[in-house]
């Protein structure tokens, strides 16, 4: 079996009320006809995210992305890296400048969500794997191109705000629920 469909089962059997969910990566990932990892699959295709916290694990680093023009959580396209624990790494990186970042290599969350239209780009769905990433240096982050701002927030404060991405609440809530977190 492969090592993502593998992951794939095991995050099912954690999170039993996703299944329907982890039915459509786990489709998704035995592609045939179009590489699933690379963004130039129209239909959909793998992107990399990370819940990337503070040494404490009470804040999570979050992104005002400038395309969407929301609060999200750092992360962008596999760009045909089949490591998607690795691409996440790469995007929080990337999109934050932090460095000394460490990778949870079990996946945290799993998120289907439609990309509309943008220019000669059409809609597309984005199936987007995330894992926690956990800042163990400095947490002075840089704001690059592909943000407006970053802003460390209170996880419990992102949990309850129903003003918050649902799927940021629900990372929230999946955090604050692991044995041991804040």
């Amino acid at each position: 079996m492969p090592a993502f469909i593998a992951a794939l089962d095991a995050y099912r059997q954690r999170h039993p009320d996703e299944a329907a969910t982890v039915a459509q990566f786990a489709e998704l990932a035995q592609e045939q006809d179009a590489d699933p990892y690379r963004r130039e699959r129209l239909e959909g295709h793998f992107t990399a995210s990370a819940w990337l916290v503070d040494a404490d694990g009470r804040r999570a680093l979050l992104t005002h992305h400038r395309k969407l023009d929301r609060w999200l959580q750092p992360g962008g396209h596999a760009d045909g890296d089949r490591d998607l624990a690795r691409a996440a790494l790469r995007e929080a990186e990337e999109e934050s400048g932090l460095r000394d970042l460490v990778v949870e290599g079990e996946l945290f969350d799993l998120d289907r969500h439609w990309i509309p239209e943008r220019g000669a780009e059409p809609g597309h769905w984005h199936y987007d794997v995330r894992f926690v990433v956990r800042a163990t240096g400095s947490e002075e982050f840089v704001v690059g191109e592909e943000s407006h701002d970053l802003a460390w927030r209170d996880i419990g404060a992102i949990a309850n705000d129903p003003a918050s991405d649902a799927s940021l609440r629900r990372m929230a809530g999946k955090w604050m629920a692991r044995a041991g977190s804040p």
